[in-house]
């Protein structure tokens, strides 16, 4: 596939937004500083004024007013402590386009080696501080069909936040008043005075399955994980004694009490974690498995999560625990909820893939 880069600018706020710097709670630390890319894609619908560039611009130009942080860069505070950096350096739009069509990517995504080039290049090289925070490529396929590549830093947002951004953007490009208003106030996430974390977070305790309960109802997604935890562990032929983590992400908004506001822009994701040995996992019962899955899912609670953010609050280095390939380093499968989308969406250097 061959990409031809028509334009690429720094977008900025169309007013004028507060110079300061947004203090990143414990949640955001502990994200790897780098960009998660998605990909949307769009069918033609036939309008004049289908993803016009001028308009998009505009209309991002006017909605990092009051997502003002997301114009901004990483920076750190006078402790060494990673802050947002609000100084409307910009979003980065760059307008693309090729003579592929894009049936090509959106029929079985058997082959996702091209798809990266829906993105664009984020060029880390200048340093922690050079790069901008948000990223967009708008791509026309030779169809008339578009595609929408979408990285954001990790510290900045997560999944539900990046969608809130998108979705806002999307409505004051519609001419419509965002919805729900970013909520910037990052100390809801706040660690206790003192700290008091009371849970294992790290080294947690392997689940033991609990008595048979005919009452138990499972939801879909917990019988899907526990289908594909055994299904993947089968296909692996693992030795018998080889341990398996199984993580799962938690969205932590509604789970904390009180939840937080629907606008609340950051990350809040937890990590529900089991381990198994391939073998017991293998010879036991599937309803075993779901009563592993829904016991962990069930701790989730206010006092838990409340409890896991002071447990960082108190690592003396948060190096040890931010998430990457040193914290995977048995046999790990990562379960995460599915969610709506366009025609089709693909999260680049992950395990899934939602139509």
């Amino acid at each position: 596939m061959e990409i031809t880069v028509k334009e690429s600018t720094m977008v900025s706020p169309t007013e004028d937004t507060p110079k300061t710097s947004l203090w990143l709670p414990n949640m955001d630390l502990v994200m790897t500083a780098y960009h998660i890319s998605t990909v949307y894609f769009y069918k033609p619908n036939g309008s004049s004024n289908f993803f016009d560039a001028k308009l998009l611009k505009e209309a991002l130009s006017k909605i990092l007013v009051p997502f003002y942080p997301v114009a901004g860069r990483i920076g750190y505070d006078e402790k060494g402590r990673l802050e947002i950096v609000c100084n409307e350096k910009g979003v980065l739009f760059t307008e693309a386009e090729t003579t592929s069509v894009m049936d090509d990517f959106v029929q079985d995504f058997t082959d996702g080696s091209k798809v990266p080039q829906l993105v664009p290049k984020i060029d880390y090289s200048g340093g922690i501080s050079s790069y901008p925070l948000l990223a967009l490529q708008v791509t026309t396929f030779k169809c008339g069909g578009i595609s929408l590549g979408v990285s954001v830093q990790h510290n900045l947002a997560n999944g539900p936040a990046a969608l809130h951004f998108i979705n806002s953007w999307a409505e004051m490009a519609r001419g419509l008043s965002p919805s729900i208003a970013p909520i910037l106030d990052h100390s809801l996430l706040r660690a206790r005075d003192p700290p008091t974390p009371i849970f294992r977070h790290v080294k947690a305790l392997k689940q033991k399955a609990n008595e048979n309960s005919k009452d138990t109802k499972y939801s879909t997604y917990t019988i899907l994980t526990a289908h594909i935890w055994h299904c993947a562990t089968k296909a692996r032929d693992l030795s018998k004694d080889q341990e398996l983590k199984l993580t799962i992400p938690i969205d932590g908004r509604n789970r904390l009490s009180p939840p937080l506001p629907p606008g609340y822009f950051g990350n809040v994701i937890f990590f529900a974690v089991l381990f198994a040995l391939a073998g017991d996992l293998q010879s036991e019962p599937f309803t075993d498995t779901l009563k592993r899955i829904q016991e962990i899912l069930k701790e989730m609670n206010d006092e838990y999560l409340k409890s896991g953010v002071d447990y960082i609050e108190k690592t003396p280095d948060i190096k040890t625990i931010t998430r990457g390939p040193q914290t995977m380093r048995c046999r790990t499968l990562v379960s995460i909820a599915g969610c709506g989308c366009p025609s089709a969406m693909q999260i680049l250097d992950g395990v899934v893939l939602s139509l």
